[in-house]
């Protein structure tokens, strides 16, 4: 029986979205509130090393511009943990995209619309039911006259329920696979697999399809979030904030050390090691000193 893992991390979700285009593509046109005649033609994706190999929960997973039909540009970006941070980054992100658009001298009427689409694994809105939030700038006066330039979506996926499982329509299937599939998962969904994209994201999301590296970097990954959430609670709960952040630094160290002992245990070489954890050969050397010791 095949083990999927969960499309919500990191490396599974870069992998899946950020080496086809063209699920990333069926994706967007699916959750985004697209008009008919402005649906995605093309994506570009930013350069790699505005985005770690193996990203952590303070890290973008997928930067991507998109072009529709209408010359419109939308970032995508996906973080598994909710920090009161995360809308500014977004913010800047998209306002970033936006000011990029144009060389020095051009007019502004050649900018072009951004929309920035963040995809949360947990709760930020009290509302129980309210998991689509669009946010675009209004007169506040007159709430109908809008500036479309710069708008924000978040979809909280924990709150996402089809009102019918046997609703067949893109967005709701693309929405079930990202909410839904998960290690526990043994039986998928006949009308995933009748959507050939979905199908092969779901592939894609086997873990078969990964490397002894990447799995431990799956481990790492829920090894951070675990670390984040326990060190974070336990400083609201004593109301030290300085107590977060140098924690989470703490944490952080620990978590990629037993991440690099799971690479050692896998025979991974060096140069992999260093692609997947930014480290360079003398720490990685230190740190194959500390698991020869532990070993004995």
């Amino acid at each position: 029986m095949s083990r999927y893992l969960d499309p919500k991390t990191d490396i599974v979700f870069k992998k899946i979205f950020g080496q086809h285009p063209h699920l990333l593509k069926s994706f967007l046109n699916a959750v985004l509130p697209l008009p008919e005649d402005g649906l995605i033609d093309t994506l570009e994706y930013l350069p790699s090393e505005q985005v770690p190999a193996i990203p952590s929960f303070k890290y973008t997973v997928v930067d991507v511009r998109c072009t529709d039909q209408q010359g419109r540009v939308f970032i995508v970006e996906m973080q598994i943990q909710w920090t009161t941070g995360f809308m500014q980054r977004m913010l800047f992100n998209a306002s970033k995209a936006y000011v990029s658009q144009l060389e020095k001298g051009e007019d502004y009427h050649l900018l072009k619309p951004v929309y920035g689409l963040g995809l949360l694994n947990t709760q930020f809105d009290a509302d129980p039911d309210d998991w689509y939030h669009h946010y675009s700038m209004i007169n506040v006066e007159k709430p109908l006259a809008q500036i479309k330039d710069l708008q924000l979506i978040f979809i909280e996926l924990p709150k996402f329920k089809a009102k019918n499982l046997r609703d067949k329509k893109l967005h709701v299937l693309w929405l079930r696979f990202m909410s839904e599939l998960n290690e526990k998962t043994q039986h998928i969904p006949s009308e995933w697999l009748d959507i050939p994209e979905i199908k092969e994201a779901t592939d894609l999301a086997e873990e078969a399809a990964y490397t002894p590296g990447e799995l431990a970097a799956y481990d790492k990954y829920w090894d951070a979030i675990s670390i984040e959430k326990t060190l974070v609670t336990s400083a609201r709960e004593e109301g030290i904030e300085e107590g977060i952040e140098k924690g989470i630094e703490k944490g952080i160290k620990e978590t990629t050390k037993k991440f690099v002992f799971r690479l050692f245990e896998n025979n991974v070489s060096d140069e992999d090691i260093i692609k997947f954890t930014g480290l360079n050969s003398k720490e990685i050397h230190a740190l194959y000193q500390l698991y020869k010791n532990k070993k004995k």
